[in-house]
């Protein structure tokens, strides 16, 4: 059993070490860079040699960064990941299960290996890196260490649906139950396990829906606070997520939608200003 800190006690995450997967670009990175500012070292793990690269290059000023290039859907990947880290930094304290893909296809025309593809990065890719780092850590507190704390992506998806987003959808809706599954197994261990919804964000995987005026009218129709989000602004859930400020809280999605999902109507937009 792992004892909970004092009121009023807060363990910075100055000198901790984070894994954060799918971090080459987008909310992942922006997680990364955020964590290297608190003073954390950081692992970046990505299917993107090229990219992950660059994203290295790029953050190293802020802190100690790594890259290793991994498929989170394949158990060997996943080994060669938790050696990389600890090699580099000798320790884990933090995972951010980030990496996601999509596959838009109607669920009358989707393709078994599409609709695989995306499960095994979105759903198993989560398990297999969350079940590795969970047996590092509760090693770790076995051992009198400190507890850690993993992080899921989530997404509103996994609570309301979208026809041509079937396996999407699917594995969003399975990270929430894995999230409580994965919290209740380790709470004895004082390791919690949260999640993060993210809605509409800025991400290279929503610029081209944004550069079109009448599929970006359609999100902000039904997003209460009439913009799209930042990566930046779920970087800092996971930060408080991270951290010892969220000490009480296991088994959790936290929703960061500008309002979205209490909305069963659509919002009347401003007219853009010339």
């Amino acid at each position: 059993m792992c004892a909970p800190s004092r009121w009023g006690e807060t363990m910075a995450l100055n000198g901790k070490t984070a894994i954060v997967t799918g971090a080459a670009g987008g909310i992942g990175y922006a997680i990364a860079e955020r964590f290297l500012r608190e003073g954390m070292r950081v692992v970046i793990a990505d299917i993107d040699a090229q990219k992950g690269e660059r994203a290295v290059k790029d953050l190293e000023k802020l802190g100690q960064v790594l890259f290793v290039k991994a498929d989170v859907g394949k158990s060997l990947d996943v080994h060669n990941l938790m050696a990389s880290a600890i090699d580099a930094f000798g320790d884990i304290d933090v995972l951010v299960n980030n990496a996601g893909i999509v596959h838009a296809a109607d669920f009358l025309d989707l393709k078994e290996e599409d609709f695989d593809r995306v499960l095994q990065v979105n759903l198993k890719g989560a398990f297999l890196v969350g079940q590795a780092v969970a047996r590092f850590l509760v090693e770790k507190v076995q051992k009198g260490g400190p507890a850690g704390a993993i992080i899921n992506m989530s997404s509103v998806n996994a609570v309301f649906a979208i026809a041509n987003q079937v396996p999407y959808s699917v594995s969003k809706g399975g990270v929430n139950q894995l999230t409580k599954v994965m919290a209740l197994s380790l709470a004895p261990y004082g390791i919690r396990v949260n999640a993060i919804g993210p809605g509409s964000i800025m991400t290279d995987m929503l610029a081209s829906v944004n550069a079109d005026p009448e599929a970006r009218n359609r999100i902000l129709s039904r997003t209460p606070m009439g913009r799209i989000g930042e990566p930046r602004e779920i970087a800092s859930i996971a930060a408080f997520l991270a951290s010892d400020d969220a000490s009480y809280l296991t088994g959790q999605t936290i929703y960061a939608d500008g309002g979205r999902l209490p909305l069963n109507y659509t919002v009347e937009l401003k007219a853009d200003e010339d």
